[in-house]
């Protein structure tokens, strides 16, 4: 199969290259951060260099790496939680202006399939309208939802100890993604409570 995957040096990205490749994927592997592309192309990828926010530079993108699949695991996050609230302002761009934008390329490519990454907890920062939008967008086009819990391991908020419920381990999280990646429709669940809603 052929994979775009947008978000691929994010926490949960860069854990799914791996697992594509070894499921044999051809895989285009988006970031906006150029010192980032001689990495993906060491991993086997194809490197893409184009920004979410892009729509006429992400459709010819997705147009000419013709996926089967577009995966959204975009996010504009800081490296510290502290600084979570100054950066929600942009991850609801993600969600709201980004989301529109991979599904317009998504389709114009006529791509079979689409894969958005969101989060189980529902009350709280980054949660409400944005992100309901965000959903219903995505399962009109007739993709997955992904609500991953709180994110904890190697490289994220919590590297020291687990968060409270609904929560998983990065590498869990990625490795509990790639069944998603086959045409199914439907918002899930991935935490150590759940595996699918």
């Amino acid at each position: 199969m052929r994979i775009f995957l947008a978000g691929a040096t994010g926490v949960i990205g860069i854990r799914l290259l791996p697992l594509m490749l070894a499921n044999g994927h051809v895989v285009a592997a988006m970031t906006r951060t150029r010192a980032k592309l001689a990495g993906l192309q060491a991993a086997g990828v194809t490197p893409v260099l184009c920004d979410v926010f892009d729509q006429d530079a992400l459709c010819a993108a997705v147009r000419d790496f013709r996926p089967d699949i577009v995966v959204h695991q975009v996010t504009d996050l800081p490296d510290r939680i502290d600084d979570l609230d100054e950066f929600l302002p942009r991850n609801n761009r993600v969600r709201s202006e980004g989301t529109r934008n991979l599904l317009a390329a998504a389709q114009a490519a006529n791509s079979s399939a689409f894969v958005a990454q969101s989060i189980a907890w529902r009350t709280g920062p980054g949660t409400g309208p944005i992100l309901d939008a965000h959903e219903n967008s995505v399962i009109a086009a007739g993709g997955a939802v992904l609500r991953y819990g709180l994110l904890y391991g190697p490289e994220t908020f919590f590297e020291k100890e687990a968060p409270p419920h609904p929560r998983v381990h990065v590498d869990d999280a990625a490795r509990r993604t790639t069944p998603f990646l086959a045409a199914r429709s439907g918002i899930f669940n991935i935490t150590e409570d759940d595996t699918a809603t």
